[in-house]
């Protein structure tokens, strides 16, 4: 019952942002937000990835680990994309482990890290890593740009999302590596035909 209820209430949510979002509807979580552009995911696929998402927070929030304040997840296509710093391999492992235990997941690419905790300075070299990134795809591609996900760790940039649209990609991962401070680039983008 609680699940259903949750379920209607996710439905609910989204079926308000149709009418909000200028490009589509909009998807939130982890502290990012992204638009997902109309044409390049059906409604369906969009609740689908909502519910995912919203049952993996549930998740990671009932975790020991902290796995909600230490992991962020991006759902696209029922593909999760796993990045965040972790103490140890374990709960690195206990993340992926949870993720399959939701209905609807197809597949799991886990770009965890283990380590040491950012410091300060590197956490605000990350942020301003992910806000130039930002900036760039949208004078670049304009309001495209919201249909892609950013997450920036140690100055390594995630890019997911999904686009009809190679070239708009293309154009954002060049922009990207101009930035300073990025050391690498890891591209989970579906290209869809």
């Amino acid at each position: 019952m609680i699940k259903l209820t949750l379920l209607f209430v996710s439905l609910i949510l989204l079926m308000i942002n149709i009418g909000c979002s200028p490009v589509g509807i909009l998807a939130s979580g982890g502290g990012a937000t992204m638009v997902i552009a109309e044409g390049d995911r059906s409604l369906g696929t969009v609740v689908d990835d909502a519910t995912i998402k919203l049952n993996l927070s549930a998740k990671f929030l009932k975790s020991e680990n902290s796995l909600f304040l230490d992991v962020n997840s991006n759902v696209t296509e029922g593909r999760v994309l796993l990045t965040g710093l972790v103490d140890t391999q374990e709960i690195r492992i206990e993340a992926v482990r949870k993720v399959w235990e939701i209905n609807g997941v197809r597949e799991v690419m886990n770009e965890i890290e283990v380590g040491n905790k950012t410091t300060l300075k590197e956490y605000m070299n990350d942020l301003w890593i992910n806000t130039q990134v930002k900036s760039l795809a949208a004078r670049t591609i304009g309001l495209r740009s919201f249909s892609y996900n950013f997450e920036t760790i140690k100055g390594k940039v995630y890019i997911a999302g999904i686009t009809s649209r190679p070239e708009q990609l293309q154009a954002i991962v060049e922009s990207t590596k101009t930035i300073k401070g990025v050391n690498e680039i890891v591209n989970y983008v579906i290209i869809k035909e």
